[in-house]
């Protein structure tokens, strides 16, 4: 009976006390330990709940059963010495709670938290520890993420917990006793494994046949049920106090059958191995499946490691709907009083009501809340409810459960994060253990729901910066279409390095470029952007491409950081269809030949830029004909832990191999489709086609002897009288061959060279010398001043003109009409 008090208490008091009642009114329910910590999950708002006992022997206190979380989410221990100085012996020993903020648990990290984490920062959480009923020994310790941490009710709510908690009786006799016929024991660091006869009987074996080793187990096990049941035998995983699974077995005269795994990890000592006692049963035998307190555990499991707001919704999907056995689920985060779906199962918009196809906007629909008033309702309210079959309701979630509907709004820190809709659509009898189940998964997802949109919103940033610092957009090229695409990692928040450019030079001539900075932080993106600066500003001077990588190379140990960077550079002739390509520690190109075959470009590599002061870059030749794809990419599409370099160049060449060139932008789509997420990948692609009209050009090398401009007059009318151009036109044209070719005589040293050209019927006169001087327009020339008019002249019979850098030295060039 509740006490009379209980009526001053709080409604949420209340609530608990007749919960915790419900559930020890079976004193031998093997799950009573674990029901009694979720209601600390959905009672107190806690993300673990975890008892501590004492050892047999006295000297530590080991964790018995947890719910929630993981506890090496948090750092916390599987087993606390008794007399040391953590919480949970604090509380053992002097029997008060005690209660902890951020800054106390940083302050006392040592004591409480698993050594292997010393080098990350202390979770900002809350602890709570409590010792359990009286005579009972031990504690229960519990975590909040709240910020406010645990308030007067949550406080309230957990002393009943800790008041109803008993700890779990030993699951199975200790090594050395007879083992009955449904136990088994494992030894930990072994691997050897003593089972009692039904055992047995149930994997299909017979007592003289069985060696004794838990891999003959592991070999009759389904293949897709290993990594759970794996999940429970390996010794890394052994922390959690009781585990309960499902697994399947194969069986020769039939379909494989359902096993429940009960079992709990002993600590060793004085000489005995850690061990893992427990029981295995038919499944049939036991109670459904949808009140399995392991399918709970699996989903915390699952929703730790879920990143994103769609894995954190395929996690709570898949955990539901098999065993719920409904026919629809839907999980939307609430977005300004509508709600946003971010999956359906199953997908198809022809399975959902009329409402929710007219809202379909994208991939998912997008629903209004005022369109759904007993949803809304369900949702200020907060806590889960169900509709059985006929209740009459709005079409919008009628259609969805005409057989019944469960809604289940998921809170976390306060607010409401979304809601998670349950339909079927035959009548549904929904029993005392569906609802727990509703009420533990609603607040483990609601949790992990505003984590993960903290996630994606974080990492939409992340890219965003990054995209900053990229090419907006790629330039449009003669006789060729490039292609670029970026991913930034899913796996952290932190800026990458990688970045690609196309570079338009003169004559022609285009510089691909891609390269990746070491590491992922605002240092590496940083050094990223200067890095792309400077292969631009070099290789605008004019430099060839191995001195525009080494100048980048110099620069980058000038700057002393203690990154480095690698990248590939290859200078394209467009009239040609000839390039050279310079690797500085980068992956070669990857080439898709016209006739549909690819191959590596195999070429020699100086190493990563900021590593050698003084190293040398080869130049390797590449040949292009019209229909060429040439393809590079960083290191983060080519390999990772399961894949090695040459097997991603492999896989890149016969991604490009089946593609359509025509198409390239889809051909990049494609070659990104299965890349591996843990690291930034840069993709960069060029269809050379091939420039449909050719320009004509012709060069002299102009020698300092005293008729030299009259030498250069005469092979530039000799040139542009070949080429049809008219008399008036060539005239001005030789007007300016005098006029730069003398001033670059009269005012440089070294070698001159002139070059005509003829492009889409424009003429163009360039005249490089080895002086970077760029010639000056005189602003006020005199009647008495005898020179400066050079430049005027040239001025004014031209269309434009200008300098352009080269190699240290420049270009003075002039465009006139090709037709007078």
């Amino acid at each position: 009976m509740v006490s009379q008090g209980a009526a001053q208490r709080g409604q949420r008091t209340l609530r608990a006390e007749l919960a915790l009642e419900t559930i020890t009114a079976d004193p031998a329910s093997p799950e009573r330990v674990r029901r009694v910590l979720e209601q600390a999950l959905v009672l107190a708002g806690a993300t673990l709940a975890a008892v501590y006992v004492s050892a047999d022997d006295g000297d530590l206190l080991c964790l018995a059963d947890s719910a929630g979380l993981p506890r090496t989410f948090y750092g916390l221990r599987e087993s606390y010495p008794a007399d040391g100085h953590s919480p949970a012996a604090d509380v053992h020993r002097g029997g008060r709670p005690v209660w902890l903020g951020p800054r106390e648990l940083a302050d006392r990290a040592d004591a409480w938290r698993a050594p292997a984490l010393d080098a990350h920062p202390v979770p900002d959480v809350h602890l709570a520890a409590l010792p359990l009923r009286d005579g009972a020994g031990g504690c229960l310790l519990a975590v909040s993420e709240s910020p406010g941490g645990f308030g007067a009710d949550d406080r309230a709510c957990l002393h009943l917990v800790a008041a109803a908690v008993v700890p779990p009786a030993p699951a199975a006799p200790a090594e050395g006793e007879a083992l009955s016929a449904d136990a088994f024991s494992l030894a930990v660091d072994t691997g050897r494994v003593d089972v009692g006869d039904d055992i047995l009987e149930l994997f299909g074996l017979a007592r003289e046949e069985f060696d004794g080793r838990v891999e003959t187990f592991l070999g009759r096990t389904v293949p897709e049920d290993l990594p759970s049941l794996m999940s429970v035998v390996e010794a890394d995983h052994l922390s959690l106090g009781e585990r309960e699974l499902e697994f399947r077995v194969l069986r020769p005269d039939g379909p494989p059958r359902w096993l429940r795994l009960r079992g709990r990890f002993r600590p060793g000592g004085e000489g005995r191995p850690a061990r893992l006692v427990g029981t295995v049963a038919d499944a049939s035998t036991l109670r459904s499946d949808v009140t399995d307190v392991a399918r709970v555990q699996r989903l915390a499991a699952a929703l730790a490691t879920a990143g994103t707001v769609r894995d954190v919704s395929q996690a709570v999907v898949s955990s539901l709907r098999v065993p719920l056995r409904a026919d629809r689920i839907a999980l939307a985060e609430l977005e300004n009083e509508r709600l946003v779906v971010t999956v359906l199962d199953p997908p198809e918009p022809e399975a959902w009501p009329e409402l929710w196809r007219t809202e379909w906007r994208t991939e998912w629909p997008d629903a209004p809340v005022r369109a759904m008033p007993t949803l809304a309702a369900a949702l200020r309210e907060g806590r889960a409810q169900i509709w059985p079959a006929g209740t009459p309701l709005e079409p919008a979630l009628a259609d969805v459960g005409p057989g019944g509907l469960a809604v289940l709004p998921l809170p976390a820190d306060g607010r409401m994060a979304g809601a998670c809709l349950i339909g079927w659509d035959t009548p549904h009898d929904f029993g005392p253990d569906e609802r727990a189940l509703f009420t533990a998964t609603a607040g483990l997802a609601g949790q992990a729901l505003m984590r993960a949109r903290a996630f994606d919103a974080e990492h939409e940033l992340v890219g965003m910066l990054q995209r900053q610092l990229l090419p907006r957009r790629l330039p449009k090229l003669p006789g060729a279409v490039a292609v670029a695409r970026y991913l930034p990692a899913t796996a952290g928040l932190e800026v990458g390095g990688d970045w690609y450019d196309v570079i338009p030079l003169p004559d022609h001539h285009v510089a691909l470029v891609i390269g990746d900075v070491q590491g992922h932080s605002t240092a590496a993106a940083t050094l990223m952007g200067q890095m792309r600066t400077a292969l631009r500003a070099y290789a605008a001077e004019g430099h060839p491409p191995d001195v525009v990588v080494a100048h980048a190379n110099r620069l980058l140990m000038d700057m002393e950081t203690d990154l480095f960077a690698t990248c590939c550079y290859v200078d394209l002739d467009m009239e040609a269809g000839t390039a050279w390509c310079v690797r500085a520690g980068h992956p070669p190109p990857v080439l898709r030949h016209p006739d549909g075959s690819t191959g590596t470009a195999e070429s020699d590599g100086g190493p990563p830029l900021g590593v050698v002061t003084q190293a040398d870059y080869p130049m390797t030749p590449l040949r292009l004909l019209p229909g060429t794809v040439l393809a590079l990419t960083t290191d983060g599409l080519l390999e990772s832990a399961e894949s090695a370099l040459d097997e991603g160049l492999d896989r890149l060449a016969h991604g490009l191999s089946v593609s359509d060139p025509a198409h390239l932008d889809l051909v990049a789509d494609a070659l990104l489709g299965d890349a591996h997420r843990g690291d930034d990948v840069a993709l960069l692609l060029l269809r050379y086609d091939g420039m449909a009209v050719r320009p004509l050009r012709e060069g002299w090398t102009v020698w300092r002897v005293p008729e030299a401009a009259r030498h250069a007059r005469r092979f530039s009318r000799r040139t542009l009288r070949s080429w049809g151009i008219s008399d008036d036109v060539m005239d001005a044209a030789l007007l300016v061959v005098s006029e730069l070719v003398t001033n670059a005589l009269v005012h440089t040293d070294g070698r001159v060279r002139l070059d005509l050209a003829l492009i889409n019927h424009r003429l163009r006169v360039a005249v490089t010398d080895a002086s970077p001087r760029t010639p000056v327009k005189p602003t006020d020339l005199g009647w008495e001043a005898t020179g400066g008019r050079g430049i005027l002249l040239v001025e004014a019979v031209s269309d434009a003109w200008g300098t352009l850098p080269v190699s240290g030295g420049k270009q003075v060039w002039s465009e006139l009409p090709s037709a007078g």
